[in-house]
């Protein structure tokens, strides 16, 4: 559990190394919606922000070897973020992603320094290869969505939000292993409603809350490169069973159609995981009430452009 708290400590940490990105004005003049443009933040994901708290937090306390450096596990996003952050700190750092990880993604890891090892089909096997790598080396393990420094890193953006708009009643965001949204969740309880969107194919937060505990579901579909955690992080559902989120699904279709409209209306290249938020207003699984004021995290963008306006045809 974080609170926050973690996150506002979170943010007086990495406020130096991380970009305050925009908060753009959207939708029509009868239904405005705000975009928070989080695939402008460093490595293009907005998982900068969770790398640098927990990086820093640790050379703070002294558990951070700078010679051995740091391993993270991911289906790239994460690595990319880790990457950066040790690069920009002088560390070393080693990646492990599944061998189907974008190429777009691993050659950004390779052009931070990162060592890449490519293992298995699916996230949990490049984490279980990580956890091995971890035990022999000694290298500080930067956890993709469940470690508690990580989600409040991640949460610093709804402080930023509710800065820019404190009328905001909503906050959308996508949700794979759940750390971003255990970081909102703990920055803007009391303040703003969290609704949570997953793909059909990758329920994993919507299923723990069905089963009243993390359970593993399968991967697949459009947005599993980003949001494909086999099940959802014990910090996220702790947040969740504490103040539940509105928790929606969205099919494939939908959340291609999302990024299609993303690049078409504001000419914004959003990966499918992050135009899976925006996919739940579009689509309709979430209807927001008259008056109320929603904002939308667009939150990565390590997509491969030439795909953009080929969205609509897949």
């Amino acid at each position: 559990m974080i609170t926050r708290d973690d996150v506002l400590a979170a943010e007086k940490r990495i406020t130096k190394h991380v970009r305050r990105t925009p908060l753009l004005r959207g939708g029509t003049s009868a239904a405005p919606l705000w975009l928070k443009c989080e695939f402008l933040q460093h490595t293009g994901v907005f998982k900068a922000r969770g790398a640098f708290n927990r990086q820093l937090a640790a050379l703070e306390r002294g558990e951070l070897d700078p010679a051995v450096g740091v391993v993270a596990a991911s289906g790239g996003n994460a690595g990319l973020a880790n990457a950066y952050a040790a690069a920009s700190l002088g560390v070393p750092a080693t990646v492990f992603v599944p061998e189907n990880a974008p190429r777009v993604k691993v050659e950004r890891l390779l052009a931070y320094n990162a060592t890449v090892r490519q293992v298995g089909a699916e996230y949990i096997e490049a984490y279980e290869a990580a956890q091995e790598y971890v035990a022999q080396s000694g290298a500080l393990f930067c956890h993709a969505y469940d470690q508690p420094e990580i989600a409040a890193g991640a949460g610093t953006i709804a402080e930023e939000i509710l800065r820019d708009e404190p009328g905001v009643d909503t906050i959308v965001v996508a949700v794979g292993g759940g750390g971003l949204y255990a970081g909102l969740a703990a920055a803007a309880s009391g303040r703003a409603k969290i609704v949570a969107v997953e793909p059909v194919t990758i329920p994993t937060l919507h299923a723990a809350l069905e089963a009243g505990r993390p359970v593993d579901v399968s991967v697949s579909g459009i947005a599993a490169d980003s949001l494909g955690a086999r099940r959802v992080g014990d910090i996220a559902f702790s947040m969740a069973s504490k103040e539940p989120p509105v928790s929606v699904l969205v099919t494939d279709e939908a959340i291609i159609a999302a990024r299609a409209q993303l690049w078409s209306e504001y000419r914004i290249p959003a990966e499918y995981g992050a135009a899976t938020a925006l996919a739940a207003l579009t689509a309709g699984a979430y209807v927001p009430q008259q008056d109320e004021r929603v904002a939308v995290i667009i939150c990565g963008a390590n997509t491969d452009p030439s795909t953009l306006d080929a969205s609509p045809r897949h």
